[in-house]
């Protein structure tokens, strides 16, 4: 049964995409797109109930139950806000049904990639499996075919094709260090035989794998100064596909990156990875704070919030220890419900107001006040203001920081303060200036949106003894 369920996960999503590519008709594929979804999410939750049993494809264990559920929750809502939300662009005639064939089709193709890189015990196969989810969003970012949205899918594909061949190039140098310790074959691929032999793996071999594995599956992160796919990928494709981007794909390339932190730290004479992913970390977070002043595409500015805050989640985890580890935990949990949400409501702006443009959006608490404020509840939680669930987060990796390294809480505390300003003066203008624009009610869903934000809110009042415990097993796991 346990391997049932686990293999549910990965079937459920694969059979619905080849099903929805023979589907005629958007209405009945959106419909099987949100089922499909739902199916997959509740599965996922069966996990918690079902001892897994790991094998030498596929694997569970703590630390990837988070990141499964989060995904295909964060997936579920997302094709719930996608089926309006597309449905109102072929309205409009801003996509036509042809470029949308396939869509539903491979928006569930990237659920069973991410799903599939989450749960694999082979480390080729979760590159493989990176790599399909890269080649997917590559062509949903180039869904619209105007010049910048194939611009910036090409870009995409580029940067993203060489962070995966530096990926490659590392996994291979880790299949090296493996082969004269568990010998050729299958076993120099299996994580859970690499981690246990690690100890005895060449250090030096290790040490140049990790570097490449950082900077490769960095890119897919969209860590500065790795990023320059992120911005353009957010900005010109679908809001749906911006949702997923930044609220879960770069988390998929964070887990890559966590499971050889693991494997490295069993290492002693190797590089210890925490000081690489702390610098990374802090370059990302200064960094796009720093540009959130200059922005005038609204989603763009949004994807810069998205660098500082995974320079912030690699940073946690780069400090390391159980403190460090749980806000980076909870911070990346809390990132993505906010990140999505926010990306729901921007999507629901463009469609009302007709532009990206933050100068030609203004006063959305009066001409539509339950997106403006929808999307000033979001801001908040984005920049870390109590009471919300990101507040305490980086609260956290703020005071597992200034216990052992005070001075780099300095630099952390400053990035976000400059982050928080940034936005706030840049969202201002939008919420409370003067109305801009038409003012007609928004045609997608609002419930995944406030769904999230009120996930986000409870997390910030109350977290559940549970969920503190399995997050407490997790970043014991990641040491």
């Amino acid at each position: 049964m346990n391997i049932d369920v686990l293999s549910a996960i990965l079937v459920i999503p694969a059979v619905s995409a080849a099903l929805l590519a023979i589907l005629p008709g958007y209405v009945q594929t959106a419909k099987l797109n949100v089922v499909a979804a739902l199916a997959t999410f509740l599965t996922s939750l069966s996990l918690f109930v079902v001892e897994p049993v790991s094998g030498q494809y596929l694997l569970v264990d703590d630390l990837n139950k988070v990141f499964i559920v989060l995904t295909t929750f964060v997936s579920f809502t997302t094709s719930v806000f996608s089926a309006s939300y597309i449905q109102h662009e072929i309205e409009i005639g801003r996509l036509t049904p042809t470029f949308l064939r396939f869509y539903h089709a491979m928006y569930q193709t990237l659920m069973f990639a991410m799903n599939l890189a989450l749960v694999a015990n082979n480390i080729g196969l979760m590159w493989v499996a990176v790599e399909v989810a890269t080649l997917t969003t590559v062509l949903m970012v180039g869904i619209y075919r105007t010049h910048e949205a194939l611009e910036a899918a090409w870009k995409y594909f580029i940067l993203g094709s060489v962070g995966i061949a530096l990926a490659l190039f590392g996994t291979i140098l880790v299949y090296m260090a493996a082969r004269p310790v568990v010998g050729e074959g299958l076993d120099g691929m299996v994580w859970t035989v690499l981690v246990k032999h690690a100890a005895r793996f060449d250090p030096a071999l290790l040490n140049v794998a990790f570097v490449f594995l950082l900077l490769g599956y960095g890119t897919k992160v969209g860590l500065a100064p790795l990023h320059a796919w992120l911005p353009d990928a957010h900005a010109e494709g679908p809001t749906p596909i911006s949702a997923v981007l930044s609220g879960l794909l770069l988390n998929v390339a964070l887990y890559a990156l966590l499971r050889f932190k693991m494997m490295l730290a069993v290492n002693l004479a190797a590089i210890a990875p925490g000081p690489l992913m702390v610098t990374m970390g802090l370059i990302s977070v200064i960094f796009a704070s720093l540009m959130l002043y200059r922005r005038r595409d609204i989603k763009r500015m949004f994807a810069y919030s998205s660098i500082e805050h995974m320079g912030i989640i690699v940073f946690a985890f780069g400090m390391g220890g159980p403190l460090a580890n749980f806000a980076g935990l909870l911070h990346m949990t809390m990132h993505s419900l906010t990140k999505s949400a926010i990306f729901f409501a921007v999507g629901h702006i463009a469609q009302v107001k007709g532009t990206q443009k933050i100068a030609d959006i203004g006063g959305l608490t009066v001409t539509n006040p339950v997106l403006g404020w929808g999307l000033m509840l979001g801001v908040i939680a984005i920049v870390g203001l109590p009471p919300l669930g990101i507040f305490m987060s980086e609260f956290l990796v703020v005071s597992s920081t200034f216990s052992h390294a005070p001075w780099l809480t300095m630099i952390l505390v400053l990035g976000i303060i400059i982050a928080l300003g940034g936005l706030l003066l840049r969202v201002g203008s939008v919420m409370f200036g003067e109305p801009k624009g038409p003012t007609a009610p928004a045609e997608a869903s609002y419930v995944p949106m406030f769904t999230h934000l009120a996930l986000v809110l409870m997390a910030g009042i109350y977290l559940p003894p549970g969920l503190v415990t399995g997050f407490q097993n997790v970043a014991k796991l990641l040491g």
